[in-house]
């Protein structure tokens, strides 16, 4: 036997009702566990008529003699107030109400009165009210609260001759999960029991030999575990009797949606009777909050009539999917135009700082985006494929995105219009559901293909079509990657922001279930989750990091399987392996140490390549390079003929109002470096190859593109020292004149 440990101490009971039968039971099982008791009971017959003080009196006669504490309250639980005083008065305080109290005034309702049904609702309904009423804001104040109220099976199945005692009941239920939800902030729970025990009600309505064996003592234990401190079940509905105790829920067939474009007629309903009414094929659900309730309706709202007249059949009659003919349908097109500003607010939403001027400011040399900001052109197309039209049920709220495939095919430019195009690559039958992956191919506006991207997806409720379970083989798109058995060779870890995805989804993708807290909970989540494809991005910018240098040219694919959900907030570590030409790579939930994304793999090209060939050796310095070499010799060569041809007395005030020595330290696209000098300290000025004759002033580490760009007059010099794409040492004040340098010697190449 367990021991007595669920003890009520302390803690104030009001049990209505409570003269005999269950309330009787509840009472003293309370008292026996240290709780002091208020034994509520009218006294009346179970239809409610006369009065007495006898029933409650015996009870508190009986749990003090036991060596409890109790007292009697004699009021109509319609003088809920009244109840509660007393439990203040005696006790100070009140912790517990379980609303017992019933009668029955049984009648067909052919028969049944206007009295018959009032008085019914008013003990059953407008008894517990009024005793909630008056506990509530005692409850509220101290954070703590246990409910109970108490239903029937006629409540919620309905019963012959019981309509009023049937809908009071049923309205019981209703009361119950409103405060549980309206509590749960204040800690205070509820829930109700549809008990069948031996009572004066069940006298009347069941044989003696089964009342025999519905002791009430079968019930109570259910009410103490539920009204306990430690318990923290709220909003349930539970059967009980006889030793059984069962949980009872909602559930809802999958259903059927039809287009909202088009008039629906009972005709309509008629044909898909069948399926509308479909416990049996995988698609049930068990809604438990308003908004799960609501969800086949909303799901529903984009479900538009398809003009399918010169369209291929996808979906038969009988349900079976033409995979083949699924794959040869064409879909619209969908044109994405960008800015540098979309290429920014990319980059930020997947976790960019402000010091990553390279992804953040669009003067810096190397602003670009992160390769897998590809999946955001092509995610709209992907939106516009009408799932409906290929698998023969569909419910949104079914999906779930498994995997993600982005294969670069060249670097994105950081403002221009693609377009994307969506097409079905494969729907395999998993038998409880499918797998369906669409392809998006993204071009630019020339024509060219710039990306392809593969979503893959899980359709709950849509398989056992007839289709084949495994797919064929698309390379790295397809590809499993194990991780190494190995430490990893990096670990990058970075700490998402709470407000990630109400950042991220500015980016286009303003999924409810990303920022609505009652969305969230549809999905069964206690906050928006972090949109998978968010978290795809911060791994694949530290692999971009990392092995590529930031350079897009080297990245060349990258392929993930989503293994869990993000809360924004949370801290994601990504291990990495080298093999070859791939990074392997998983990504980990820090604070719950859950791997969230797994399978994953980027497949490297280009420089990313030669590193790694040269990674063990030493790293050289970069060799000085002839003149020939540099774009920006002939920029100095311009400056030097600039300087010749003015005449000496303006060369000597040119000296006079600069007087500074310049040195450049330049480096082309090989990593090869030279050196020039502008001297317009000494003399009538020079300019030249090499280091500078005397101590330069300032020396100007920029590279080659960079200083065609400024002696053409195209960029800006203040950006670029503030973008860091130019580097300076020495009087840096005297670098700001480099620009009347440059104009004064029309360096305009």
């Amino acid at each position: 036997m367990a021991a007595e440990n669920l003890r009520f101490d302390g803690r104030v009971v009001i049990v209505t009702g409570a003269g005999g039968g269950l309330g009787r039971s509840h009472a003293l099982a309370f008292g026996a566990r240290g709780a002091s008791v208020v034994v509520n009971d009218l006294g009346g017959s179970t239809t409610g008529e006369g009065a007495s003080s006898r029933a409650a009196d015996v009870v508190v006669e009986e749990i003090r003699a036991a060596g409890g504490k109790a007292v009697a309250n004699y009021d109509s639980v319609l003088d809920g107030e009244k109840i509660v005083e007393t439990a203040m008065k005696a006790f100070g305080r009140v912790d517990i109400v379980i609303n017992n109290a019933g009668i029955l005034k049984d009648v067909s309702f052919a028969r049944m009165t206007d009295a018959q049904w009032d008085l019914i609702f008013q003990v059953h309904v407008d008894g517990a009210y009024k005793v909630l009423k008056a506990a509530w804001p005692i409850f509220r104040k101290q954070k703590y609260g246990r409910i109970i109220n108490t239903t029937s099976a006629a409540g919620i199945y309905g019963n012959f001759g019981q309509a009023n005692y049937s809908a009071a009941k049923l309205a019981l239920v209703g009361l119950t999960q409103t405060l549980a939800l309206e509590g749960k902030k204040d800690n205070i729970h509820c829930n109700v029991i549809a008990p069948m025990a031996a009572s004066r009600m069940t006298e009347t309505i069941l044989p003696p030999d089964m009342l025999q064996s519905l002791k009430p003592e079968m019930v109570t234990p259910l009410v103490e575990y539920l009204c306990h401190e430690d318990t923290t079940e709220n909003g349930s509905i539970f059967e009980v009797g006889a030793g059984f105790v069962g949980k009872l829920r909602w559930e809802r067939t999958g259903g059927h949606g039809f287009a909202i474009d088009k008039t629906l007629l009972p005709e309509h309903i008629q044909d898909k009777w069948a399926k509308i009414t479909d416990f049996e094929d995988g698609r049930a659900t068990h809604p438990t909050t308003t908004s799960e309730s609501m969800e086949g309706i909303m799901a529903n709202f984009e479900n538009v009539s398809v003009d399918d007249s010169a369209r291929p059949k996808v979906v038969s009659a009988d349900g079976k999917v033409d995979v083949e003919a699924a794959k040869s349908l064409s879909f619209d097109s969908d044109v994405f135009e960008y800015s540098e500003r979309d290429v920014i607010l990319y980059n930020l939403g997947i976790g960019a700082k402000r010091t990553d001027l390279h992804l953040v400011y669009e003067n810096n040399d190397a602003f670009g985006a992160v390769p897998t900001f590809g999946v955001i052109p092509s995610f709209t197309a992907m939106n516009a494929v009408p799932f409906g039209e290929i698998l023969p049920s569909f419910n949104p709220m079914m999906l779930l995105h498994g995997e993600q495939y982005l294969e670069i095919i060249k670097p994105f430019p950081t403002q221009g219009k693609l377009t994307s195009t969506p097409y079905v690559v494969d729907i395999l039958d998993k038998g409880k559901g499918c797998v369906v992956t669409i392809g998006v191919k993204t071009a630019d506006e020339n024509g060219d293909d710039i990306c392809v991207n593969e979503f893959t997806m899980f359709i709950r409720g849509s398989g056992n079509f007839g289709g084949k379970k495994e797919g064929t083989d698309r390379g790295a798109a397809t590809a499993v990657n194990q991780v190494p058995s190995r430490k990893p060779d990096h670990v990058v870890q970075e700490k998402t922001s709470e407000d990630q995805a109400a950042l991220y989804r500015l980016s286009g993708d303003w999924n409810p279930l990303h920022i609505d807290p009652d969305m969230a909970a549809v999905g069964g989540f206690d906050v928006p989750i972090l949109h998978g494809l968010c978290s795809f991005g911060i791994a694949g910018k530290h692999i971009f990091k990392t092995y590529c240098n930031n350079d897009a040219a080297s990245f060349k694919n990258i392929k993930v399987r989503f293994a869990k959900t993000v809360n924004p907030g949370e801290t994601l570590e990504t291990s990495m392996w080298r093999e070859g030409n791939k990074v392997i790579f998983q990504v980990r939930s820090v604070e719950r140490d859950a791997i969230i994304i797994s399978n994953a793999a980027v497949e490297l090209q280009g420089e990313a390549l030669k590193a790694a060939a040269a990674a063990p050796a030493a790293a050289a310095a970069p060799a000085a390079a002839p003149a020939g070499a540099f774009k920006s010799a002939a920029a100095f060569d311009q400056i030097a003929a600039g300087i010749t041809a003015m005449s000496s007395a303006d060369r000597q005030a040119q000296v006079k109002k600069i007087k500074g020595i310049f040195q450049f330290d330049i480096t082309n696209e090989a990593g090869q470096s030279t050196q020039y000098f502008i001297d317009l300290k000494n003399g009538e000025g020079a300019v030249g190859a090499g280091p500078a004759k005397n101590k330069p002033d300032v020396v100007i580490a920029v590279k080659d593109a960079t200083f065609v760009e400024l002696a053409s007059g195209t960029a800006n010099a203040q950006k670029l020292f503030m973008s860091g794409a130019i580097k300076v040492k020495g009087q840096v004040m005297l670098a700001t004149k480099l620009g009347d340098v440059l104009k004064a010697n029309k360096s305009k190449l």
